[in-house]
């Protein structure tokens, strides 16, 4: 029988929403007991420890002890283009993808395809993120890729939904060879219990009718897509001009909108297209801090949510810190509206509407809550709580103190994932310095690589 654990000595936060199944949803000396994959209890720690006397303990040190964050949007193989110089200027976010990303991706091989996941699982786990969503492109290392992506997490320890970024940029056999990669992998992982497929896609723009029209024929029945959209006005103009429907219109016109459809970013959209996407119940991923990199704009998340969009938010590859990512997106909003009373309207419903998302490819009801039978997906932020946290306020305190803070713990599917901010499934070390040896190679490749072929859907 597996052991029996007991997280106690800091201030328990049930859920992300007010409604979520313990109550009260802050419990101030709490407790959460978990025994294999799954909690047991969640209380008040006196009266938890009575009841399982026997539990191994795990000292939060007076910190918040929270479900695991939920990443709808990452990309893990921007872990290596920490510092590369694409070697041509970025004047547009045309050039960004051009010059940067898309030789990024086709330098990539087998083993920086690993390497990348293995990093970016690491970082998930330094920062709490215990489920994320993660977009892939490797068109020199496409097939099985998303199998070298999946035994990383795995290996970290971590919940998944992973996809492969269709594409006619690089041609249609290449986007084929797309199409092929999700279906193999949805196929073979549809009875995994912590990593699922969904179907990738890059961006309307550069996706043809003819490739749009076989993923909306073959994908699985209830399979989502993972689409960028909007990102750039780039998105909007050059899908208007070559296929004649904006984005958000062609994804319906295939029968691509659906609940289990993952829009990354929705900036450059119009008043009806928020309103078309909240009618199909499909999620609009905000990202701040990847759009301020990139200068392409702000999601306005209170005139998205007017609509009735459920929106949620990513990294984008920035980063896998969630916390740190609903701090931007709330300075971010304060100031492009100038206005210091605003952003309480949606931003602090984010956290909670991933958790509504992502509980549409698992089967999990209890995902991200703590609560009895739900899964033994737990955090530590090493945060001292010098003032009251409650239902009202849990807010501020995660966006102007947890947001600052370690993790101390993180804990995904009853496994202790990090231990006292210390890695015990992974060795950063040992990945940072594989690094050292294979990003020189990499690099290389990248410059190797010719750039101003940009292709926009003509």
């Amino acid at each position: 029988m597996s052991e029996t654990f007991l997280l106690g000595n800091g201030v328990v936060v049930a859920g992300f929403s007010p409604s979520c199944a313990v109550q009260p949803q802050v419990i101030p000396c709490g407790a959460v007991v978990w025994r294999g994959e799954r909690i047991l209890a969640v209380g008040p720690e006196p009266q938890v420890g009575r009841a399982y006397p026997g539990a191994n303990f795990l000292d939060a040190h007076g910190g918040l002890i929270l479900p695991g964050l939920i990443n709808l949007h990452h990309h893990f193989y921007s872990a290596l283009a920490r510092g590369l110089d694409p070697g041509a200027p970025l004047g547009s976010f045309a050039d960004v993808l051009d010059r940067l990303w898309w030789r990024l991706d086709r330098a990539l091989d087998p083993e920086t395809v690993r390497l990348s996941a293995q990093l970016s699982v690491a970082d998930c786990i330094r920062w709490g993120c215990t489920t994320v969503f993660d977009h892939h492109a490797s068109p020199s290392c496409l097939a099985g890729s998303l199998d070298i992506i999946a035994e990383a997490v795995e290996a970290g320890g971590l919940s998944a939904a992973l996809c492969y970024e269709v594409t006619d940029r690089n041609g249609h056999d290449a986007a084929r060879a797309g199409i092929e990669e999700n279906l193999r992998f949805m196929r073979e992982q549809s009875g995994h219990p912590r990593i699922r497929g969904v179907f990738g896609l890059h961006a309307s723009f550069t996706l043809r009718d003819e490739t749009f029209a076989e993923v909306a024929e073959r994908r699985p029945e209830g399979a989502g897509c993972h689409i960028h959209v909007a990102e750039d006005p780039l998105d909007v103009q050059a899908s208007r001009r070559a296929f004649g429907l904006g984005p958000v219109d062609r994804l319906e016109h295939f029968g691509l909108l659906d609940r289990c459809c993952l829009l990354a970013h929705g900036i450059h959209l119009e008043a009806d297209d928020y309103a078309k996407i909240a009618r199909y119940d499909a999620a609009l991923i905000h990202h701040p801090e990847s759009n301020a990199n990139n200068g392409v704009g702000w999601l306005d998340t209170v005139n998205a949510a007017k609509r009735g969009c459920l929106v949620g938010i990513g990294t984008d590859g920035m980063s896998s810190n969630m916390l740190r990512a609903l701090r931007s997106a709330f300075l971010l909003h304060r100031a492009a509206r100038r206005d210091p009373s605003s952003g309480f309207e949606v931003l602090p419903d984010l956290l909670s509407n991933n958790v509504k998302v992502a509980r549409r490819f698992f089967d999990e009801p209890l995902l991200g809550e703590l609560a009895p039978s739900a899964p033994a997906d737990i955090i530590v932020i090493d945060v001292s709580t010098i003032t009251p946290i409650e239902p009202g306020n849990l807010f501020d305190h995660l966006v102007y103190g947890a947001s600052e803070a370690p993790v101390r713990h993180t804990i995904a599917r009853g496994c202790v994932l990090l231990k006292n901010f210390w890695h015990e499934t992974l060795d950063p070390d040992a990945l940072a310095a594989r690094a050292r040896d294979l990003v020189p190679a990499l690099w290389q490749r990248f410059r190797a690589l010719k750039w101003g072929t940009s292709f926009l859907g003509d």
